[in-house]
């Protein structure tokens, strides 16, 4: 396809209303093709040839997800030619609120997803240890995170918060090295869990039910916020990171222990998996939409062919600290 034709393509993609809405729903997360439907009330068949435009023209792109096509904006490269087009449109989307209908539709299937998750560990507590260490066992990447958080050199009286602290081993070992630590999950049964292995000599975790939207609400603040093996739990990732800048104090940590992509989809059933990994420029585009510096980065491959990622992301000091050490 000639400069031309390519770029008759791009304005043939842009040059519909619902095309233009598909983009703007696409604007910070995935959504399969089924999910699409719901938020955009739109038949299958339909839909698929809208998505079949926008690809053609280099506006979104595809990845499967088990069984399920799921579709996100296209990641924009520098050698595109058409780059500051696609860019405008992008821009010009994002500062229009989402129409009413569509934001409803997207909180409807985060919902879903997020009971979706709930109920798988609510029914599989006793056994989640066990299922989880069928993909990725903490002994296996322990030492490396360890390794990673001395090299932070955050001092003792550091506020630590981990989300979701599964059976709380990372937990327990954070009670002894910081003196302030949060559990936040919102399974009853998986926090009670938590508790059960922290030493009665640990008196300095606080326990809380309930998601970031919780930890918000109390005012909660941070300087170091940890998800081990969480991120692809969570209904909406973007909205994780865009918590987590909201927790985190000025200066303050992020770190981030996941799955890198991957296409074992038996880990749904298995393990309650929302999403199979992550690729290293979603978290890097997601962490700059929230306004986090993208830090250190270790990986390690596991014996069962998955990889972990161990993301490093940081908040920058606020103005008013900037502007004092400049003086």
């Amino acid at each position: 396809m000639n400069v031309v034709d390519s770029l008759a393509s791009v304005s043939k993609a842009l040059g519909d209303e619902l095309r233009l809405e598909i983009l703007h729903v696409l604007r910070t997360e995935s959504f399969g093709v089924l999910e699409l439907c719901r938020i955009l009330s739109i038949r299958q068949n339909a839909l698929s040839h809208h998505l079949k435009i926008l690809a053609t023209a280099g506006l979104v792109s595809s990845r499967r997800e088990g069984n399920s096509n799921f579709y996100r904006r296209v990641l924009l490269l520098p050698e595109d030619p058409f780059i500051s087009v696609k860019q405008a449109a992008f821009a010009c989307l994002d500062r229009t609120a989402l129409r009413g209908e569509l934001a409803e539709g997207i909180r409807l299937i985060h919902a879903e997803r997020s009971e979706q998750s709930l109920l798988f560990f609510e029914r599989h507590a006793e056994r989640f240890l066990e299922k989880q260490e069928l993909v990725a066992e903490y002994a296996h990447y322990q030492d490396t995170l360890h390794a990673l958080l001395a090299g932070l050199h955050l001092p003792a009286g550091t506020r630590v918060m981990e989300v979701g602290p599964g059976e709380g081993r990372l937990l327990s070992e954070l009670a002894n090295g910081f003196r302030q630590v949060i559990a936040l999950d919102n399974s009853m049964e998986m926090l009670s869990r938590a508790r059960n292995t922290i030493s009665e000599l640990q008196q300095n975790v606080e326990f809380i039910h309930g998601d970031t939207q919780v930890a918000i609400a109390r005012g909660i603040q941070t300087d170091l916020l940890i998800y081990n093996m969480v991120l692809h739990h969570i209904p909406s990732p973007w909205e994780a990171f865009q918590d987590s800048a909201k927790l985190l104090a000025a200066e303050g940590v992020l770190l981030l222990i996941d799955l890198c992509h991957h296409d074992q989809d038996w880990v749904r059933d298995a393990c309650g998996d929302l999403w199979l990994g992550f690729e290293n420029h979603e978290l890097d585009d997601w962490a700059v939409q929230a306004g986090l510096d993208s830090a250190q980065s270790m990986y390690l491959g596991l014996r069962n062919g998955f990889q972990v990622q161990l993301r490093v992301f940081k908040k920058p000091a606020a103005n008013g600290q900037l502007a004092q050490q400049n003086d």
